[in-house]
């Protein structure tokens, strides 16, 4: 990604947001990142990616060919590895005010309880305490998780040991691109930066040094709330072996992924690129959604190289250099008629274009279930899903990679306490390939919804569901 503007531009333009951040005690690396994309807004930059730039990704390897290796092997490789979790997000789309980790998934337990049995299961595996652990945290999430995990896994250590602090960035008032005051409530003058600052963090905190320093070489990262993603040796040792310093986990699109970014190949140096919606010219758009051609999209889950991250941090003065994502919003996003600003973020895995030689690997959907909505909730709570032996949550095998389409009442369902006010019991979705609710319900113990179900209520009262099997339409009032 290369700026073109005059650097005293960009130097005068910037030292205010510099200061700003140098007072909040911000890193270095925290600065250059962020400095790296307002160089972009600075210069106008729009970030599009035409079709004839591009080609389709195809023909990659599959994780499900690959062999786990042996035990001595897995065992000596878990102990050159961190798993880290990204787990900034407090759900406030769900209506949550804690860290989403924490929302149970498995009867008393949240994904949060399930990532940590996965990692002890690991460290029993090697005998210590290792692979390392990690979370990515934000101001919003880290003392709700580490009150959590010091209740209930105090062998997991003090948060001195697993914490990466995410850090925090200005907003930039559209009108001058200075940094956007909100005497009010000053908080309201920063916003998260997007999990793209993890390379940002691992620098600016010392933690890719005291990784490096204690053996530690290659890290796995995925979202807390895909309890899917485990680390699986298999494709550790696939990542070992090909020497990439950088790989992504692709699953294949679907129709109901049409619109979500994908997975190419620039032309012009041959690396591997995503192309996010926002992107994509309108004259390509039919393209961009048609998913024979661009086959792949991210699951988030990457594999990456410490070695060749600290070299490539060396090499662009010390930062990723990320496309950035220019998110237009209000300062206070409770008040409407607040100041346009503009809020610079970046994704982690728009790195695959910052790495020559980097890779990718199709997974199957069994290795991402992330939780987006109270739909997904719904789903990952009920017999879909199987919790495995390793503590992972994963679609049921009978269901051939095809979760459950839900689409829940919005205005009745979209937070979770309107979830578990119509669903107090999880239904039985095994053998359900979508269930449509419209207007209030009451799911009582022992429904099994099966094929297509709709519910459409069209009184004030719940429809009160018992026992037994629901399928085909079912009508109510109206």
């Amino acid at each position: 990604m290369s700026h073109i503007y005059p650097s005293d531009r960009l130097e005068t333009s910037f030292a205010p947001f510099r200061e700003k951040m140098q007072a909040e005690g911000l890193s270095e690396s925290a600065i250059r990142a962020f400095r790296g994309s307002y160089a972009a807004l600075l210069a106008g930059e729009t970030g599009m990616i035409p079709e004839d730039t591009i080609q389709p990704a195809q023909d990659l390897p599959k994780a499900d060919a690959l062999t786990a290796p042996e035990s001595a092997r897995a065992s000596e490789l878990l102990r050159q590895t961190v798993l880290i979790k990204l787990n900034g997000g407090l759900g406030t789309g769900m209506g949550l005010e804690k860290a989403k980790s924490l929302l149970p998934v498995r009867g008393e337990d949240t994904f949060l309880d399930l990532i940590a049995r996965q990692i002890l299961r690991l460290r029993a595996q090697t005998g210590g305490e290792v692979p390392v652990f990690m979370l990515m945290n934000s101001f919003s999430t880290s003392a709700d998780t580490a009150a959590h995990l010091e209740a209930r896994f105090p062998q997991i250590g003090g948060r001195e040991v697993w914490e990466l602090m995410q850090n925090k960035v200005p907003k930039v008032l559209a009108s001058t691109l200075e940094p956007a005051p909100w005497p009010a409530n000053p908080e309201q003058e920063w916003c998260p930066p997007g999990h793209g600052d993890i390379y940002a963090c691992l620098a600016g905190s010392g933690w890719l040094e005291r990784l490096l320093a204690s053996g530690v070489r290659y890290a796995f990262v995925s979202n807390s709330d895909n309890l899917g993603a485990t680390l699986d040796p298999a494709i550790l040792a696939w990542f070992a072996d090909s020497g990439m310093p950088f790989a992504m986990e692709v699953t294949r699109r679907t129709e109901s992924d049409k619109k979500g970014g994908h997975l190419a190949v620039r032309l012009r140096d041959g690396r591997f690129l995503l192309r996010e919606s926002a992107q994509c010219p309108k004259d390509d758009e039919k393209h961009f959604q048609d998913i024979e051609r661009h086959r792949y999209f991210n699951t988030n889950n990457l594999w990456i190289d410490l070695v060749a991250l600290k070299a490539a941090l060396a090499a662009n003065d010390g930062l990723i250099p990320l496309p950035p994502i220019m998110n237009k919003k209000t300062v206070d996003p409770r008040d409407a008629s607040s100041a346009a600003v503009i809020q610079l973020e970046t994704a982690m895995g728009a790195a695959i274009e910052c790495f020559a030689g980097a890779g990718a690997i199709e997974v199957s959907r069994i290795r991402f279930a992330p939780v987006k909505t109270t739909s997904d909730l719904l789903a990952v709570r009920s017999d879909a899903y199987e919790l495995t032996e390793d503590f992972c949550l994963r679609l049921h095998p009978s269901r051939q990679g095809q979760p459950p389409h839900l689409h829940l009442d919005q205005k009745l369902c979209k937070l979770v306490d309107g979830l578990e006010k119509n669903f107090p019991h999880t239904p039985s979705l095994l053998h359900c390939r979508s269930l449509l609710v419209h207007g209030p319900v009451e799911c009582g113990a022992g429904v099994i919804f099966q094929g297509d179900a709709v519910i459409h209520n069209h009184t004030s009262s719940p429809v009160k569901l018992k026992a037994g099997t629901h399928e085909g339409t079912m009508s109510v009032g109206g």
